[in-house]
């Protein structure tokens, strides 16, 4: 672990954080969690990072404090250089760091990657509440997308939704939300 800094956070670590936390996550059950920009740690929160002899981010973890709870948002490792302490060491400092802040607790939420769990039992974690995340996917079975909105469910809040809309609504549509994409076919004749 010699040739690894632990450190502050950057401005400048941004698009090398971005590409970490995507590798870091792409085979896990968020390897659909991509960030554009990286999401911010308000004070007294802090954002670490493992740089490599080259500056290179290799390792992140950020951890939002709200009174008492210290919560890790993210903590990922390169895939290449995992198995090597680079986690334990983010999180000793990550502690170190927390346990200096007014919170009592240190808590992540997770998905169930047998990985994943067995790490966060081995830092000495222990689970302690649980909900689910579902998704509706047209590609995985086409009628789940319907059947989840179907009818107001108090017992399922829709998070985030990829919806199909015609063209024509695209003027309405850009009034209503944020993020409005055209999706275009292109074809060539063979």
């Amino acid at each position: 672990m010699s040739s690894y800094t632990i450190r502050n956070y950057t401005p400048a670590d941004e698009k090398s954080w971005l590409r970490c936390r995507v590798l870091g996550f792409l085979d896990t059950a968020y390897y659909d969690s991509v960030e554009r920009v990286k999401p911010p740690v308000s004070a007294p929160g802090f954002e670490l990072v493992a740089t490599d002899e080259d500056g290179t981010v290799v390792g992140v973890l950020d951890v939002s404090v709200d009174g008492e709870l210290a919560t890790i948002e993210t903590v990922a490792v390169h895939p290449d250089r995992r198995r090597r302490g680079l986690g334990r060491a983010l999180l000793a400092e990550a502690t170190a760091r927390a346990a200096a802040t007014p919170a009592t607790t240190l808590d992540a939420w997770t998905r169930d990657d047998p990985d994943t769990l067995t790490w966060y039992r081995a830092m000495g974690f222990a689970e302690s509440d649980h909900y689910l995340h579902v998704y509706a996917n047209f590609y995985t079975d086409n009628t789940e997308p319907k059947r989840a909105i179907a009818e107001r469910r108090p017992d399922l809040s829709p998070m985030v939704l990829f919806l199909h809309a015609k063209l024509a609504e695209e003027e309405q549509l850009r009034k209503e939300f944020a993020r409005v994409h055209v999706c275009r076919r292109f074809a060539m004749p063979l």
